[in-house]
């Protein structure tokens, strides 16, 4: 399979299938002498870890990652880095009853269409489970990118039609609720949602908003690697994102340029600041300086209790109950492989940024 790898010089490929003996991923281009433990990873996908409330999935894993190689006393050695999550709890039986149908919202017919063959437990490489190799690579993203300064804030900033307020933002509330907003009061009126939804046999969707401060200007390059078109094709890839605006996103096509434009402010002995930030931190594809604010649309849970109708490989009507544990929501797990997958981002095209200038050449090898 094609396209299960990504990036120029910071690279990861992730693999294997929800069902399988595990899932995992290789990120090469890791520099050496990076400290990095297991417990450095976990502490990531402990955030994207099923069973951890009644809003997410009852699959019960423990998700421990190993890493294989490219970690000797500590410290990451320069070579391929390679880390396995073993799956432990595995109902396959619960998809023997859609092994030949089309279940609506997912890929099964898409697979058929371009393979002639499909892994019908639980979704196979489509499953959402994949991202654990990506939140595993973002882990050593994050932890590279915070060297040089710079810090991801992801977030839930909506569910279904419950929005946070900016007067209550409070990042200490983002890991103190079940669904990952910074507003307490939003927190809970989410959560009355979801228990409407799950009282219905239905899922709801929502919008993860992420803010990346520290990235200095001239990051990204003008043409076909902009920054903000790298992001969208790196959210984009997440199965369940439908949606991606960077700053004001859609609300600028209502603007007037004298609203939309950011003025720039002078500062002594100093790099130039923006009175406001209208852009998101990207201008001409090339990063200003300012925090990189971006939104993502996850679409609800395809996966519902609810009698559906479809149809069969032989093109035949049928009725079906999609057994299985599935996630009411997948939007306050799918927070943190949003960040993963902007720290991949943004890292792959910091370390690609230094053949930019001679100067900075000059400084690698002085």
């Amino acid at each position: 399979m094609a396209g299960s790898n990504t990036g120029t010089i910071f690279q990861i490929t992730t693999w294997g299938e929800s069902h399988g003996k595990g899932v995992g991923v290789v990120v090469d281009g890791c520099p050496s002498g990076l400290p990095l433990s297991e417990e450095d990873i976990q502490i990531y996908l402990n955030r994207r870890k099923p069973g951890q409330s009644k809003y997410t999935t009852p699959r019960t894993e423990a998700d421990r990652v190993e890493i294989l190689s490219g970690v000797f006393e500590g410290h990451t050695t320069g070579t391929p880095i390679s880390m396995i999550v073993r799956n432990e709890n595995q109902h396959s039986k619960d998809y023997s009853d859609i092994a030949r149908c089309y279940r609506p919202g997912h890929a099964d017919y898409c697979f058929d269409a371009k393979y002639g063959f499909r892994d019908y437990r639980g979704g196979g490489r489509s499953s959402a489970r994949e991202t654990i190799g990506r939140v595993a690579a973002g882990a050593i993203a994050a932890k590279l990118l915070k060297e040089m300064g710079i810090s991801i804030l992801t977030y839930t900033k909506s569910i279904g039609p419950v929005t946070i307020d900016p007067c209550h933002f409070d990042a200490t509330q983002i890991s103190q609720n079940p669904v990952a907003m910074p507003d307490a009061h939003a927190a809970k009126e989410a959560q009355t949602f979801l228990d409407c939804c799950i009282a219905q046999q239905d899922s709801s969707g929502g919008i993860i908003e992420c803010v990346i401060t520290g990235v200095p200007a001239g990051i990204g390059d003008p043409v076909f690697d902009k920054l903000d078109a790298s992001l969208a094709k790196a959210i984009f890839s997440i199965g369940a994102v439908k949606g991606f605006e960077i700053g004001d996103g859609f609300a600028a096509a209502t603007a007037r340029g004298s609203e939309n434009n950011d003025s720039f402010v002078p500062q002594e002995n100093a790099p130039l600041t923006k009175a406001t930030n209208h852009a998101g931190g990207i201008l001409g594809g090339i990063s200003d300086g300012s925090p990189i604010v971006f939104r993502a649309a996850v679409k609800p849970t395809p996966s519902i209790a609810q009698l559906q109708h479809t149809v069969n490989a032989d093109g035949e009507a049928v009725d079906i109950n999609i057994r299985g544990r599935h996630d009411p929501v997948v939007v306050p797990r799918a927070v943190v492989v949003v960040e993963a997958m902007a720290a991949i981002t943004i890292l792959d095209l910091m370390l690609r940024n230094t053949t930019a200038k001679l100067d900075h050449l000059k400084k690698i090898y002085e």
